[in-house]
């Protein structure tokens, strides 16, 4: 199997299996060591992010944006109604698996299809965002226009992003600094590169919840969205 679509399995499967295990009583902490723990158990010692294999954030921290060079793991307990955020970023050999989920919890009750309207519809948008860039991306699509088209659909639902350095996502590469993103002003053909993200984090306006839902992605030869 090419290396970066194996990783990025590993790196979805962990999240799928995750999700269940959250529990009322977990923290930012131990639910980033449970990742770290399953990622080892499919094989997975190292990340290409920082020291931070797994980016968690919930609660009160849902919509903090850093890099995870200065990122700590908190204490806030998940609690009853929470939104939990979880990035991982896995490295086998010299492949990066990039995938981020939300998980929504109601009545003490992880799960990624929620029901009360908030979390639903931060729920809804992230999907509508990568259904559009499926809709949308063909062979000559830059990374300004795709990051234009999102931006777009994020302000017409009531929504913004916040993420630090405002962008959409980025190239998988092989050195941090080679990385360029899905941003304004970045005239790159998505084409042109291997690998790249698509990861909004994103708040609706005025709410106190940030979502985050991360799929890696290809142009194939006919121009299409193929994720990985």
């Amino acid at each position: 199997m090419n290396p970066n679509r194996h990783v990025q399995s590993i790196a979805r499967s962990v999240l799928t299996d995750l999700g269940p295990t959250i529990q009322v009583n977990d923290t930012e902490q131990t639910i980033a060591a449970r990742c770290v723990a399953m990622m080892r158990d499919q094989g997975i010692e190292r990340t290409w992010y920082y020291d931070c294999p797994a980016y968690v954030l919930l609660g009160s921290r849902s919509c903090l944006s850093i890099s995870g060079r200065d990122y700590v793991p908190a204490e806030e307990p998940v609690g009853n109604h929470n939104v939990v955020t979880i990035d991982l970023s896995p490295l086998y050999g010299e492949a990066w698996g990039d995938c981020a989920r939300t998980f929504y919890v109601e009545a003490g009750t992880a799960t990624q299809y929620p029901t009360r309207p908030d979390f639903s519809r931060g729920h809804d948008l992230l999907q509508a965002l990568h259904a559009l860039a499926y809709e949308r991306v063909h062979a000559e699509t830059t990374f300004e226009q795709l990051h234009a088209m999102l931006a777009q659909r994020i302000t017409s639902d009531h929504f913004e992003s916040i993420d630090f350095l405002g962008n959409f996502g980025h190239s998988i590469v092989t050195h941090l600094n080679e990385r360029i993103y899905i941003e304004a002003g970045n005239q790159a053909r998505l084409a042109d590169v291997a690998y790249f993200t698509i990861e909004p984090h994103i708040r609706e306006i005025g709410g106190n919840w940030g979502y985050k839902w991360e799929e890696v992605y290809t142009v194939g030869e006919a121009g299409q969205l193929v994720m990985l």
